[in-house]
């Protein structure tokens, strides 16, 4: 083990670098992501009859496998992050838009008549009822994408979006066993610390909508 700190302490950059370009892959992923999952989710409520459909397509292409989707869209978007990005907010929605619309769904319909009939429109009815009281099922489907995003963006590296993957990827094309046992562990760290630190904010968010 005390090699293993040795290399990577003389060779921090090697590691730290592609840390930095895996978080800015995951960050502009997920602001792309719940912004159109926001807009894709209130148009399917709506929209209700389209809310199947539209589901069921999003689910097909949470299904494809990443490295068959990168092929498809290389052609048209190359190589780099972009491509990357674009595949990761592709499977990002059916996650996020599922767990909203089935949240806000979920809302009790005599709380949302109750609300309509103090004079509130849809859309107030939407921002100040049913968004907060589906707030505990959104925080589930954000957490489910970010540790999505974190695993799928570390295989983007094969096709130079940069990232942890580039470690890994390098380590096992040399046989480096200090660098694939130091990516392993940097992906495997982040994924746990954003899971822990998304099910502590989770937690907040379901006790002040019980209170």
């Amino acid at each position: 083990m005390g090699a293993y700190l040795e290399f990577w302490s003389e060779h921090a950059e090697k590691f730290l670098d592609p840390l930095a370009e895996h978080l800015q892959i995951v960050g502009v992923t997920l602001l792309i992501s719940v912004a159109l999952a926001a807009v894709v989710s209130v148009a399917l409520l709506r929209h209700p009859r389209a809310k199947g459909v539209v589901l069921q397509l999003l689910s097909a292409v949470y299904a494809i496998p990443s490295l068959a989707l990168f092929a498809v869209l290389i052609p048209v978007t190359g190589l780099g992050e972009s491509t990357a990005v674009l595949v990761l907010v592709a499977y990002n929605q059916y996650l996020l838009v599922r767990n909203i619309v089935t949240g806000i769904d979920g809302v009790d319909p005599s709380v949302v008549e109750a609300a309509r009939g103090m004079g509130m429109s849809d859309a107030r009815i939407l921002r100040e009822v049913q968004v907060p009281l589906a707030l505990p099922l959104i925080m589930a489907g954000l957490r489910l994408a970010v540790i999505s995003t974190i695993g799928i963006a570390t295989i983007a590296a094969t096709i130079n979006a940069g990232g942890l993957g580039t470690v890994l990827f390098d380590g096992l094309r040399t046989l480096n066993s200090y660098k694939i046992v130091g990516g392993t562990l940097e992906c495997a760290l982040l994924a746990i610390v954003a899971n822990a630190a998304l099910r502590l904010l989770e937690s907040a968010v379901t006790r002040r909508v019980v209170r």
